[in-house]
């Protein structure tokens, strides 16, 4: 049964370009502790209880990629960070194409896997046009950061990456509070942004939008996409589906 990850905002506003520059600024200056974040230490780290759910859950959402059978696909990553879902795609036997608009990310990215069967591209992703259709497009902890006003365009972006039948793999977060650091608030209902704090106290602005599986659904039929929406206990949201 699906978990819906918040109340559904009415009509926020849209949201500024600074605010996605801000993000942007964000993601380059945090690649250095993103991994802080996924192994749940430091400021991340929310007690034992919580690290056994989150571990749990983790392995629960690979178990759901390494069902996809991606050994020898041709897959996209969208927003791959310092790769931590990566290694899972190369792990499975797939070549893979990443796109990130953030630099830092990039290069932690190929000095933590190396591989030949790993191709980076540095790109902004609201602007950047697929070169090709892949077999399969991966994106994890990237559609929340993604603008209400810019969803479709995002859903568009999918679709055409997507040869017919394409695999389509998006992973990302409910709106639960040990989620993320302690000194983190998440954004409160109708809005579309929170402030983020890095180790040394610097504060961005960045998008977190939380949607429904009833949201996700509507705008990716309108692009082809076939979807289900699917949610741990606690943790995560992840939507499965192929296009048409």
């Amino acid at each position: 049964m699906e978990r819906d990850p918040a109340p559904t905002p009415e009509a926020p506003c849209d949201v500024p370009d600074d605010v996605l520059a801000s993000q942007l600024a964000y993601y380059r200056a945090r690649a250095p502790e993103y991994d802080d974040w996924f192994a749940r230490r430091g400021r991340y780290f929310r007690g034992e209880e919580a690290t056994a759910a989150w571990e749990r859950e983790v392995a629960e959402v690979r178990t759901m990629l390494d069902a996809l059978g991606l050994t020898d696909r041709d897959v996209l990553e969208l927003a791959p960070g310092t790769g931590i879902w990566t290694a899972a795609l190369l792990a499975a036997g797939a070549s893979v194409t990443a796109v990130d608009a953030a630099p830092e990310m990039l290069t932690m990215l190929r000095d933590r896997l190396g591989s030949p069967m790993l191709t980076t591209v540095l790109a902004d992703l609201f602007v950047w046009e697929p070169p090709r259709r892949f077999d399969a497009v991966v994106s994890c902890f990237f559609m929340s950061h993604v603008p209400d006003e810019r969803f479709d365009g995002f859903c568009a972006l999918l679709a055409a990456a997507s040869r017919p039948g394409a695999t389509i793999f998006l992973l990302d977060g409910l709106a639960e509070p040990t989620s993320t650091a302690h000194d983190h608030v998440l954004p409160a209902q109708g809005d579309q942004t929170m402030t983020r704090r890095l180790d040394d106290g610097r504060t961005f602005e960045i998008v977190k939008r939380f949607r429904s599986g009833e949201e996700i659904r509507a705008v990716a039929l309108r692009h082809g996409l076939s979807v289900e929406v699917v949610t741990t206990p606690t943790y995560f949201q992840v939507v499965l589906g192929t296009a048409g």
